[in-house]
């Protein structure tokens, strides 16, 4: 089984843009919660803040799934592995269990980091490897140009944006995704569909929506500073939407309501 699926590891806890006593008393909540899979990144600039939280922490490193994300910048083979082995250092652990690359190459072609990518992997510094932000036609590609296999691209997924792409390029590759911003930082919040469904089964708006992301598919990252929110975000395996109910939030995914466009981040492709 895909390690993303693997125990608890569907409902992650990620640490953007999380630093100081906010990141270390969410990650302590999420420990309680049930929360095994944490995610990071070098670009958020809080590995090390991660690293002492979790280690510090209750549970065993060997029952967690840690994945963190190589920025762009380190994408060229004198920086790449480097970069790999000072995150290891900065939170704690000789290995993650996923090895992402944050974006694609600025540009340019996404063989050479995808080929340093499996050699972190060969290295034994990351257990399992990935991408981020990956378009369609690059899933294809991606699978094409490694051998080791790809368990995630991480991707802004939620019901206002149709993805329907990705899904079928996941299809296709055996790539499956991952989400980001899972309720579109609060914009699903504005409409009453939500928290109508939810009535009906004594369920929030948010764990309507982040159960919809379950079941088509994909796994969950998800953020929070309150403990009731880091809570009832991992609280979404006691009930299953109806068909009809996955429809109509189906439906809404005609919104077309993306976060990160080109706008916010210049350097991001041109999404399918």
């Amino acid at each position: 089984m895909n390690i993303c699926f693997q125990n608890t590891y569907q409902r992650g806890f990620g640490t953007y843009p999380l630093k100081g006593d906010a990141l270390k008393d969410a990650i302590a909540t999420a420990l309680d919660a049930g929360y095994r899979a944490f995610d990071t990144a070098q670009m958020y600039g809080n590995e090390a803040e991660t690293g002492a939280a979790l280690a510090e922490g209750p549970v065993p490193r060997a029952d967690l799934c840690l994945t963190t994300k190589v920025h762009p910048d380190q994408f060229g083979e004198a920086a790449f592995l480097p970069s790999v082995e000072a995150s290891l250092t900065a939170l704690r652990t000789d290995y993650v269990d996923i090895l992402l690359l944050h974006w694609p190459p600025i540009g340019g072609d996404i063989a050479p980091s995808l080929r340093l990518l499996q050699k972190a992997r060969d290295l034994g510094l990351a257990r399992h490897i990935g991408v981020s932000n990956y378009t369609a036609q690059m899933m294809r590609d991606a699978k094409a140009i490694i051998d080791a296999p790809l368990v995630t691209n991480q991707v802004e997924f939620h019901p206002l944006l149709n993805q329907d792409r990705l899904l079928q390029a996941a299809a296709e590759t055996g790539i499956p995704l991952s989400s980001f911003s899972s309720v579109a930082r609060g914009e699903v919040f504005k409409y009453p569909l939500f928290a109508e469904i939810g009535a009906g089964y004594g369920k929030s708006a948010a764990q309507v929506v982040l159960r919809w992301i379950l079941q088509k598919g994909v796994s969950l990252n998800t953020m929070s500073t309150k403990p009731e929110n880091i809570r009832a975000n991992f609280d979404l395996m006691d009930f299953t939407l109806s068909s009809v109910d996955m429809a109509r939030i189906d439906a809404m995914t005609q919104t077309g309501y993306r976060i990160v466009s080109k706008g916010l981040v210049p350097w991001a492709p041109d999404w399918d």
